[in-house]
């Protein structure tokens, strides 16, 4: 007989691991692995989401690429990274009910109020170094992580976080309506949204809206019409040069890298690697080591300031260029098949069902890692991926909530 913590073990440790994966890839990953002792220790029969085929075509044609490559000791630190993976099954195995991807959301709610907050001070004390040349020092050096290692890693992950808070807040209903999550989470959001534009990561600005444009257009067609609103204010005020930040995106800036000469770069050499080696690519972690291999003649030399040593800064592209076409199609079909299986089962739903807050969230999080991936390698980034699929995760354990309690009206 089992004792009562070999049957509730899994379900906290896996809660745990998605729910720190906004503060510490560290103490998550640990707790991943705890979860899936306990899984094993438990010996519950393990369930697989609908999207375990394309998954297992995306690690199988990773190690196709990473054969072909003849640089396979180079590429081991992405065989490595297949451990995130089994983010997606811990979760989707050890947690069964809404009230537990609740209780997660709660939790990286909390956990991305306290970065944006430590991110502020960050902020002060880089401000206060350089306050004549602000704006230039901190765009083109280092910029407000949190509790993390980079800006971009910040940023998705405070995307994440409000975008499923937001769907929390919109659409949770039922036995647990949103309005006791209003006096505490609605400030919380405002504080996260404020790290993300501190942030001044653009492409994280653009899925963020993209992903909030879902949210409101679901709710009530007119509330879209406070997202231009709400930009054309922010811009207008150009708090911290913010405006300047977004018009960079069109074009250079004196004192500013050209990060739109430097993408258009990085997608030029990304079609010459897809071109010359469109069925395996030219092998995991080899696009920077090969980078000057397909630099083509007629673009920049030197090429445009920027960053050039690991990876394409566009996940389509990057993927394409680095594992082949059919890995590419493998990750689409992922993205894909999750989207299909929310919005079809959303589509199904009653309104006054309480699974439609985590299907629309997690729609909301796929289409804004989707949208922000084409100039950012959003899911090469380690914490990113898990927080990612955690949220695919929930999404689909609300898919399964939601077949039951149909199923159970159809009787």
């Amino acid at each position: 007989m089992r004792s009562p913590w070999q049957e509730q073990a899994p379900l906290y440790l896996a809660g745990a691991a998605a729910a720190t994966t906004v503060v510490s890839i560290a103490l998550s990953q640990i707790l991943l692995g705890l979860a899936i002792v306990a899984l094993l220790t438990a010996r519950d029969k393990w369930r697989w989401p609908p999207v375990v085929w394309p998954i297992l075509l995306w690690i199988g044609w990773t190690l196709v690429s990473l054969a072909a490559s003849g640089h396979a000791s180079d590429g081991m630190p992405q065989v490595k990274k297949f451990y995130v993976w089994l983010m997606l099954f811990v979760v989707y195995a050890a947690l069964r009910t809404l009230p537990h991807i609740r209780a997660v959301t709660l939790a990286w709610i909390a956990g991305a109020t306290l970065a944006a907050l430590w991110g502020f001070g960050q902020f002060v004390h880089m401000y206060r170094s350089t306050p004549r040349f602000f704006y230039y020092a901190y765009v083109n050096g280092n910029r407000i992580t949190g509790f993390v290692d980079h800006w971009m890693t910040f940023s998705a992950l405070l995307m994440m976080t409000l975008l499923m808070a937001g769907a929390m807040l919109l659409y949770a209903t039922g036995r647990q309506p949103s309005g006791w999550l209003i006096p505490w989470v609605a400030p919380a959001l405002v504080v996260i949204s404020a790290a993300i534009l501190l942030a001044f990561t653009r492409s994280m600005w653009v899925g963020t809206v993209a992903g909030a444009l879902w949210l409101l257009w679901w709710k009530n067609k007119w509330l879209v019409a406070a997202v231009p609103l709400l930009i054309g204010i922010v811009l207008l005020v150009n708090p911290l040069k913010v405006r300047d930040r977004a018009l960079s995106s069109f074009g250079a800036q004196e004192g500013v890298l050209n990060s739109r000469a430097h993408r258009a770069a990085l997608r030029r050499v990304g079609w010459e690697m897809i071109a010359a080696h469109p069925v395996v690519g030219v092998g995991p972690e080899q696009v920077g080591p090969q980078f000057m291999q397909y630099y083509p003649a007629d673009l920049p030399h030197p090429f445009p300031v920027g960053w050039y040593k690991e990876h394409l800064h566009n996940i389509y592209v990057h993927y394409a260029a680095e594992r082949g076409l059919p890995a590419l199609a493998a990750l689409l079909w992922f993205l894909g098949r999750a989207l299909f299986d929310f919005w079809t089962t959303l589509h199904r739903l009653p309104r006054e069902s309480g699974a439609r807050w985590v299907l629309h969230g997690a729609i909301a999080v796929i289409i804004a890692v989707m949208i922000s991936g084409w100039t950012e390698l959003t899911l090469g980034h380690s914490q990113v991926l898990e927080m990612f699929l955690a949220v695919v995760a929930c999404g689909y354990i609300a898919v399964d909530v939601s077949r039951s309690h149909l199923e159970k009206l159809s009787r």
